[in-house]
């Protein structure tokens, strides 16, 4: 039987929402090993003269630990 276990991190990126993902995803997996999927908690914007400058995620990763 597998265990797994969930962190939390935060992501962001000057282009999108899911590029935002894509980099959170990408940093994640240098660290963790089995990473196995990921819920998207919280979507938010920095906003700096009217415009939108950093779309930031806040995800929870779900890695299967290891035996």
């Amino acid at each position: 039987m597998d265990v797994a276990r969930i962190t939390e991190i935060t992501a962001g990126s000057n282009k999108s929402f899911e590029d935002a993902v894509e980099a959170g995803i990408k940093r994640a997996t240098k660290t963790l090993k089995n990473v196995t999927g990921a819920w998207i908690k919280d979507q938010q914007v920095v906003v700096k003269g009217g415009k939108i400058k950093e779309y930031r995620v806040r995800m929870k990763v779900t890695f299967v630990l290891a035996e």
